[in-house]
């Protein structure tokens, strides 16, 4: 048993154009060095870029975004009797935002030569449709969790 306190987790505020707090998530995952306006900037100017370009909801996107990079189950080392094993485990829900929200903003940050906006509003859209490099992060998570089934019995 940890002899930590537990994490407190913080109260969220949402973020003020969309009213939404996973919005407000993603501005924080985006930002760096407590630069929270050019996160905001590049957040907003994302969502724009969706509507202009898909005609939808942007809100409605990016909600299937995360749901689609959400994984499902993804592995453990777990060390028993001086082997350690890959153990397959259940994602929490908290755990899948940041998970989801990870991938998706490293897979945007990996393309190059546009502007940060363009390359998450691309990115999201992408992971709408179940495409894109956050899916495919996913698969990987998924299929390597599938070939360790057999030590899912470690899991206690």
């Amino acid at each position: 048993m940890s002899r930590r306190k537990k994490r407190e987790n913080r109260n969220i505020q949402p973020d003020p154009i969309y009213n939404n707090v996973m919005v407000s998530i993603l501005m924080n995952h985006i930002m760096e060095r407590g630069k929270k306006n050019a996160a905001r900037k590049i957040v907003y100017g994302a969502f724009d870029i969706i509507k202009k370009t898909s005609q939808k909801d942007p809100l409605e996107v990016f909600d299937t975004a995360i749901q689609n990079a959400s994984p499902v189950l993804e592995i453990k080392p777990k060390r028993i009797g001086g082997a350690t094993y890959q153990v397959p485990t259940e994602v929490r829900g908290d755990r899948k935002l940041t998970l989801a929200l990870r991938w998706i903003i490293k897979a945007a940050k990996s393309k190059k030569g546009k502007p940060m906006r363009e390359k998450l509003a691309e990115e999201l859209m992408l992971a709408a449709k179940n495409e894109g490099a956050a899916i495919k992060k996913r698969e990987d998570v998924h299929r390597m969790a599938e070939a360790n089934r057999a030590f899912a019995h470690f899991a206690w």
